[in-house]
């Protein structure tokens, strides 16, 4: 069993923010949290990206920014693949200029930025592409000064874009107490890692120190959808992005999707996307 993980995050002496340019064989980062804030740049790769309760697939280009304690990971889809894959991580606490340096007026607009990526927040569009190519550069830098510049100016460029999308926009895990996150993240972690496969309460239940019927209870509060629901959430998410991006069975699609039962999956997905699963195929196929 894998629960979101709490990562610790210092800078070294010489720099107060992270900022690390990765190669890597695949993106299998566990599913995991820290109170640092953090923008990724995936510079090569694709996969499924998991924040706080949402799924998405990513591709190269793609661009987040997330809030503190938020629960992510990114992970690659084809583990076969030979080609490497490559990102840019910035990491950096709120005070890492001072304490209330984003409160001043002239940084209003990031500090709006910093409370409102608490929901996650994907950059789409000419924006994240101009914004992406800032970053390789901050990555490439070597001058500390010109480094925090530069990642000031990202932010500055991110915050006044209006071409974002939130993830996770309701911010349930964000808004817990610090105390009730660990339940919930370890809880969702368990979701991420075993939604295509059978789910078994007691296992998950037992993650969050409690008796099956309580942690129900305790995850409708704390999330506002049953513990059931988001499992079916994940599984239907799943299934969309591989009715867009194969041409497999419907059958063999809700089989990978943790459905065990077909016409099961059928009424489910109809349910949630008003179609059926065929159907949502073809109206994507023609759309295009």
């Amino acid at each position: 069993m894998i629960k979101a993980q709490f990562e610790n995050l210092y800078p070294d002496s010489h720099a107060s923010f992270i900022v690390n340019a990765f190669t890597l064989d695949k993106f299998d980062v566990p599913y995991h949290f820290h109170p640092q804030y953090e923008l990724t740049l995936i510079v090569k790769g694709n996969g499924k990206r998991f924040v706080g309760k949402n799924m998405a697939g990513f591709d190269s280009g793609d661009l987040v920014f997330l809030g503190s304690d938020l629960p992510h990971s990114w992970k690659s889809e084809n583990t076969a693949r030979t080609e490497a894959v490559q990102s840019v991580v910035v990491q950096f606490e709120k005070n890492f200029l001072g304490p209330e340096f984003f409160d001043k007026p002239e940084l209003a607009e990031i500090n709006n930025l910093l409370k409102l990526s608490a929901c996650g927040i994907q950059f789409i569009h000419d924006g994240a592409a101009a914004a992406g190519e800032k970053m390789k550069l901050l990555a490439a830098q070597e001058n500390a000064f010109r480094k925090m510049t530069m990642l000031l100016e990202i932010l500055y460029d991110l915050a006044k874009s209006g071409d974002y999308v939130l993830l996770d926009p309701d911010a349930t895990i964000a808004q817990q107490h610090n105390s009730h996150k660990e339940r919930v993240n370890a809880a969702l972690g368990y979701i991420v890692d075993n939604f295509r496969n059978d789910i078994v309460l007691n296992k998950v239940a037992s993650l969050a120190n409690m008796s099956p019927n309580a942690f129900c209870k305790y995850f409708k509060k704390m999330t506002n959808k049953t513990f059931v629901e988001t499992v079916i959430d994940y599984r239907i998410s799943f299934a969309v992005q591989q009715l867009i991006a194969t041409d497999k069975t419907v059958s063999e699609i809700a089989l990978e999707s943790g459905f065990g039962d077909i016409s099961h999956f059928y009424k489910l997905f109809k349910k949630r996307m008003n179609m059926s699963p065929l159907n949502y195929r073809n109206s994507f196929q023609k759309s295009l």
